[in-house]
């Protein structure tokens, strides 16, 4: 690979150098050297190509809900993620079929394929709703909520590799999903998804709710079906509640959303946790607890923010998980909560605490 140089020679698309923290949801980040915004996948694939050629580092970003970006910024190109189009082989609102498979570039918004799947008589998708970022960042972190993953319908993913220089598919079942991991987060630097394509049961229900907060909500028991309206309703009322409904007046949903993942231990380690903390035992023998009861449980509560970073940033007053910029925090203002949570944590618990977000020039 050729030695760093500074982006030159840009391509079409390049928008010159762009300030961070106007690309992400927690509204932090320093300068970028170079945007390249790509409308196509050709185009996508030629700034990621032309940036590795000249060993140029380089930085993907479409919906920026799952970033945490370093105040110095990047020093590379930003390729900003903005392909658009769903394709399916079932028309809208087409029962007669066993599903439908959809096919949907990797810049498009998540909600806002979520709600043209639930409009269109497409299950499975939608105890996803409002979750933030774009269709091409769900397969990396195998997204999650509510009881449903997207690796529950994702049939294919279709990525560029970088190692290799080629298009490349693979299959559900090569993508190694496991909670909130896949092949493609074990080696961020070398794919870039160019599509998703979901096989969706074509039906007016939703699939069995797996959620009891929100079984309680549509009324129903654990188990059993609702309308897939409902329940995208109902989970974007719960969201919205927790402040996980981006609201550029809401200060609580300048966040990442959820900033720690929920544990998974040994059943060993889980014997340890106090008697009243939640357990949810794994097919594989762990046990998953929740971050967001050890939070609160060693001692930092909705809206905490420790010394030094008061009024810049605090856990949400809504809900312990998602760390938030109250303003006018820098990315040392969230680390520096984000460390103290975990360390606080652990050393109540002996349970360390890993972020889901990325960090871009940072160390947690």
């Amino acid at each position: 690979m050729a030695s760093p140089e500074s982006p030159s020679s840009a391509p079409a698309g390049s928008i010159g150098a762009v300030n961070l923290s106007e690309m992400t949801t927690l509204r932090l980040g320093g300068p970028a050297d170079e945007v390249v915004e790509a409308t196509t996948e050709a185009e996508l694939v030629e700034a990621v190509r032309d940036a590795d050629e000249r060993g140029v580092p380089v930085l993907l970003v479409a919906g920026g809900s799952n970033l945490v970006v370093s105040d110095a910024g990047f020093r590379g190109r930003v390729v900003r993620i903005a392909t658009r189009g769903i394709t399916a082989d079932a028309e809208p609102g087409d029962t007669s079929c066993g599903g439908a498979v959809v096919r949907v570039a990797a810049g498009e918004e998540w909600d806002a394929f979520v709600a043209h799947a639930v409009a269109s008589g497409w299950s499975g998708v939608e105890a996803l709703s409002g979750i933030p970022g774009s269709v091409g960042a769900t397969p990396v972190q195998n997204v999650g909520a509510y009881g449903q993953e997207v690796a529950q319908t994702i049939a294919q993913v279709r990525a560029w590799d970088r190692v290799e220089g080629r298009v490349r598919t693979f299959a559900a079942s090569d993508c190694d999903f496991s909670y909130r991991h896949s092949r493609f987060k074990a080696e961020p630097d070398r794919f870039v998804i160019l599509e998703v394509t979901f096989q969706l049961p074509t039906a007016s229900l939703g699939a069995p709710v797996a959620y009891a907060e929100l079984a309680r909500v549509l009324g129903v028991e654990v188990g059993q079906r609702a309308p897939a309206a409902d329940v995208r309703a109902a989970v974007l009322a719960l969201r919205a509640a927790k402040g996980m409904v981006l609201d550029a007046a809401d200060h609580d949903t300048w966040s990442a959303g959820s900033f720690f993942t929920n544990p998974v231990l040994s059943a060993e380690a889980a014997a340890r946790l106090p008697d009243e903390a939640p357990r949810f035992p794994q097919p594989d023998g762990t046990v998953k607890t929740s971050a967001a009861w050890l939070i609160e449980r060693a001692g930092f509560a909705k809206g905490h923010s420790p010394a030094g970073v008061e009024g810049r940033a605090s856990l949400s007053t809504k809900h312990t998980l998602a760390l938030t910029n109250r303003g006018s925090a820098n990315a040392e203002d969230l680390l520096a909560l984000a460390r103290a949570v975990r360390d606080g944590v652990e050393e109540a618990f002996g349970v360390r605490l890993v972020n889901e977000p990325v960090l871009v020039g940072l160390t947690l």
